[in-house]
């Protein structure tokens, strides 16, 4: 039964991702858009949550571990680290504009519009953070604080459920803020200068980063082959060659023991047509959310633009551009003002646990 279940789970999410990349594309990048404030009291008690330690398993590691705002938002490393004893196998990206991204994850595999089930699958993987839901909610309980700031929320107790919803509304509430693209694309011709310009005219034409990157944050949701090379140490590191291969065996994805390269959507989707290819990297906030790629193999924006430049790497979907030095200066300058100020939100601290003992009473 549990082998059936995965199987539909992974014919739903393959009919998913065909979906997303059926949609149209934007033709052009847009400014960010005004949105509406979520719900005040999740999001204060999202923020808590986010940052405490004791909604993984052994209490090693929070949400902000790998998502630090001092960091962009990720975690700096190309490879990021997974629950202790694991080394993960790809790039922790950044959860900057979640509200817009229109899939989670690098193969694409979760919906953008649900980040509580993000969150979900973030707590509960054993890669990760390896929580189990009901040891979430008895953990919460535990905090004088926690059940105060629930109950401005809700009338019932603290739900382990319910708590993913909570993060995620605080994780859509973080979004880029003050770019001058921004403020160009609103009308103020003097928030770029005439590099800039000039780069977003390559952008939008000789070197056509916009038929996958747009919208207002530069992604088009959809999965794409540009052929980025395999970071070294995913297979000379045991330990994230072993996570690798277990994340595989997960989702089911066929003779997952012989795989020697991150397959990316495919295991997901096991159309063999989706090796390799992976969900389009948003472009806000590149200032702050180095290195780049599904597996941060590529240290500097020079890196990411001259491996563009080249049509990318085996197999990729991509051509070459041929851009001159002059035309990649122009081009990194003009994807630097899609940065906007850093986001920073501080660790409000973790309130203290006190045996709950109104169990039993009426």
């Amino acid at each position: 039964m549990r082998k059936l279940s995965k199987h539909l789970v992974g014919l739903a999410l393959a009919a998913g991702l065909s979906g997303a990349m059926a949609q149209s594309a934007p033709s052009d990048l847009a400014p960010m858009p005004e949105v509406k404030p979520g719900n005040a009291a999740m999001i204060e008690m999202g923020k808590y949550f986010f940052f405490d330690n004791r909604i993984s398993g052994d209490w090693g590691v929070s949400c902000a571990t790998c998502h630090d705002p001092q960091k962009g938002w990720g975690d700096g490393k190309a490879l990021s680290t997974g629950y202790p004893s694991m080394e993960y196998f790809r790039n922790a990206p950044t959860v900057l504009n979640a509200k817009h991204q229109k899939r989670f994850l690098w193969d694409g595999r979760l919906d953008g519009s649900d980040a509580g089930t993000l969150v979900r699958d973030m707590l509960t993987e054993t890669h990760t953070m390896n929580m189990d839901s009901r040891l979430l909610q008895e953990r919460l309980k535990q905090v004088p604080e926690y059940r105060a700031m629930w109950a401005k929320w809700r009338k019932d107790d603290i739900n382990g459920m319910r708590v993913y919803n909570v993060i995620g509304e605080f994780i859509q509430s973080i979004q880029t803020t003050n770019a001058p693209f921004d403020k160009f694309k609103k009308g103020d011709e003097t928030a770029l200068n005439t590099e800039q310009k000039d780069g977003y005219a390559l952008f939008k034409g000789k070197a056509n980063c916009v038929s996958c990157h747009n919208g207002p944050i530069g992604s088009d949701g959809n999965l794409h082959k540009t052929g980025v090379p395999e970071h070294p140490e995913v297979l000379t590191n045991p330990l994230r060659t072993i996570t690798m291969l277990r994340h595989y065996a997960t989702l089911g994805m066929p003779n997952y023991m012989n795989a020697r390269t991150d397959v990316g959507a495919y295991a997901v989707t096991k159309e063999k047509r989706d090796i390799g290819k992976f969900r389009t990297a948003q472009l806000r906030d590149l200032k702050h959310t180095a290195p780049y790629m599904h597996n941060g193999v590529l240290a500097t924006l020079d890196d990411v633009i001259g491996f563009y430049d080249k049509g990318g790497g085996s197999g990729s979907e991509l051509k070459p551009l041929n851009l001159s030095a002059a035309e990649k200066k122009a081009l990194k300058e003009f994807l630097l003002t899609l940065s906007g100020d850093p986001v920073i939100v501080k660790d409000p601290g973790q309130p203290d646990m006190q045996v709950w003992t109104t169990y039993g009473k009426n």
